[in-house]
């Protein structure tokens, strides 16, 4: 079975399709030692070359299809290549010999949700060309009252820059006050079209997830960051929808469909915490923290912290930690390792000192001192022990 030539070199991930036309149309590419030509079609037992180096391919047919589920944080973006170096949706997924994965759809950076990837090009020109009318599933969090006129607004069509858009379904499912939770449902992929919708009726979406595309739904067990792999019949329930025929071969076998089964049953920590995650990382850090280290100097401190000081004339009670003070005066119970000098103690001290000068009225380690009843034990003087 033939197949055309760019779309062969955009799929072994060369590029896309369209540049794959210019390199062809350049000369670049050979068919069995002839130059090729832009929609020329190939069959598997030609020879390709591009700009004189082999090229390994399969038909498309050949190839077992495979589609990925990532469940997106905020902060990725969805592309290869980023200028700013931001993170990309494409750094967490597996890697896949002699192919490449193609997004199915895209997400802005602040939106979460489920992404869907395939290796399978002409699966994913389906599922996001219009003309198919697979249905994509929201849930949005808006700031405003959203009135019964508002939202017939919406589901009858509003007017946006590239055109009119409209809601194919719109219901509440919780929250409360200004901020609440709304699912819709868009049969178009275009650029930020459920913001832009509210955006017409003077609402803010302060939160958008993606729970649905077409027949796949986000599984519960998926955490942020992490990717699940779908089986023969979630694939093949997809590729009907688009009226594609099912592959050979297409399904989980061995590792990957041990990992999904313990994914299931033991989900894997989020990767990156999402919108009301980092929400409260931010209250955490803004709050007072007595534990950890301090480097300051000149404190005084009547509380129990803990954590490891490298202060100066400092008086504490009830520290416990490492201590590094010179001339300093403590009557409480200290445990960890001292290196102070000139220090005087008549507490129960338990570490290890290096101190000069010391004065102590306590049992330390192995410097006590020992009472004139006990006597002393010579070295090899164990039972047992041999002389040579």
């Amino acid at each position: 079975m033939s197949e055309k030539l760019q779309k062969v070199l955009a799929r072994v991930g060369l590029g896309s399709r369209r540049y794959m036309e210019e390199v062809i149309a350049a000369g670049r590419v050979s068919v069995n030692g002839q130059v090729a030509q832009v929609g020329e079609r190939i069959e598997p037992t030609d020879e390709l070359r591009i700009d004189g180096r082999k090229v390994q391919f399969q038909i498309e047919d050949e190839i077992r299809r495979r589609v990925l589920i990532y469940y997106k944080p905020e902060g990725e973006i969805c592309s290869r290549n980023d200028p700013e170096n931001r993170p990309t949706v494409f750094e967490q997924l597996p890697q896949i010999t002699g192919d490449r994965w193609v997004m199915v759809g895209r997400l802005d950076i602040n939106s979460t949700g489920l992404l869907l990837f395939t290796n399978d090009g002409e699966l994913a020109n389906r599922l996001m060309h219009p003309s198919s009318e697979i249905e994509r599933e929201y849930a949005v969090r808006v700031m405003g009252e959203v009135t019964p006129q508002l939202k017939n607004n919406m589901l009858q069509g509003v007017v946006l820059d590239d055109g009119p858009a409209k809601f194919e379904s719109f219901s509440e499912i919780g929250g409360e006050g200004i901020n609440r939770w709304f699912q819709v449902v868009v049969k178009e992929g275009r650029n930020r079209e459920v913001r832009r919708i509210f955006e017409s009726q003077g609402l803010k979406v302060s939160r958008l997830l993606r729970t649905r595309y077409g027949s796949v739904i986000l599984p519960r067990e998926l955490r942020t960051g992490r990717w699940i792999e779908l089986d023969k019949q979630d694939i093949d329930n997809l590729t009907k929808s688009v009226e594609l025929k099912p592959r050979q071969g297409t399904g989980l076998f061995g590792m990957a469909k041990r990992r999904t089964e313990r994914m299931q049953d033991k989900p894997m920590a989020a990767r990156r915490g999402g919108y009301l995650r980092q929400q409260r990382r931010d209250t955490d850090e803004n709050q007072p923290q007595v534990t950890g280290q301090q480097f300051n100097r000149g404190e005084r401190r009547n509380d129990g912290a803990q954590g490891n000081s490298f202060n100066r004339g400092e008086r504490r009670e009830g520290f416990q930690g490492n201590g590094s003070n010179r001339s300093e005066r403590r009557n409480d119970s200290f445990q960890g390792n001292s290196a102070n000098r000139g220090e005087r103690r008549n507490d129960g001290f338990q570490g290890n000192s290096a101190n000069r000068g010391e004065r102590r009225n306590d049992n330390f380690g192995n410097r006590e001192r020992r009472e004139d009843s006990v006597p002393s034990r010579a070295f090899g003087a164990n039972k047992g022990f041999k002389k040579f």
